[in-house]
């Protein structure tokens, strides 16, 4: 399994925004809308070992956690409104202590970064995508690797410490700085390339 964790800083926890307005009135949530895009779209297909977190920081209701998992993903388009839609739809849930199940292959949670951070440790290992981490074509994918990225914006002090309390690897994918979702594909491609 394959994961990503995007750590959206101002991403409204709430359903009070407008479709028409994913990028100033949800809070840069245009940027991981195409996170998730990247993360499942193949050309005539979805990515089935995939599976993507959207940690939402921005407004009253924060912290939450939308997951996204390929293997039971419906009624995704490529499109971003609907993409939009689609967790927007996840955000009028009423959560509790318990994950969500808002549609095929969506669920929402009160999860933390923290939290989530410890949930993954079980399973995953870390790899921090950053700047000045190590070249990605000499680096070697573990199994199970979990990549974490922030949106618009670098993690916080704050995140970079929880993510200090698990052994990670951190990489860097070129010489530039990318945006996040083009991370994400560059990532899958080296991964597919290897396989």
């Amino acid at each position: 399994m394959i994961r990503f964790v995007i750590i959206g800083h101002r991403a409204h926890t709430t359903a009070d925004f407008k479709l028409d307005d994913i990028a100033g009135g949800a809070g840069r949530l245009d940027v991981l809308v195409r996170c998730v895009n990247s993360a499942f779209f193949l050309s005539h297909n979805i990515r089935k070992d995939a599976e993507l977190y959207l940690v939402l920081l921005g407004g009253e209701a924060a912290p939450k956690t939308v997951r996204i998992s390929g293997r039971e993903l419906r009624y995704l388009n490529p499109d971003e409104r609907s993409t939009a839609s689609l967790i927007r739809n996840a955000l009028l849930k009423k959560v509790g202590d318990t994950e969500v199940r808002a549609s095929p292959g969506i669920y929402v949670s009160r999860m933390s970064f923290a939290g989530l951070m410890e949930e993954l440790s079980k399973t995953s290992r870390f790899v921090y995508l950053r700047e000045d981490g190590k070249d990605v074509r000499e680096f070697g994918f573990p199994e199970n690797p979990c990549f974490i990225l922030g949106d618009d914006k670098d993690l916080t002090e704050e995140e970079e410490a929880v993510m200090s309390s698990y052994d990670f690897d951190m990489i860097k994918l070129g010489p530039l700085s990318l945006h996040a979702n083009h991370c994400m594909i560059l990532v899958l491609n080296e991964m597919d390339r290897r396989a």
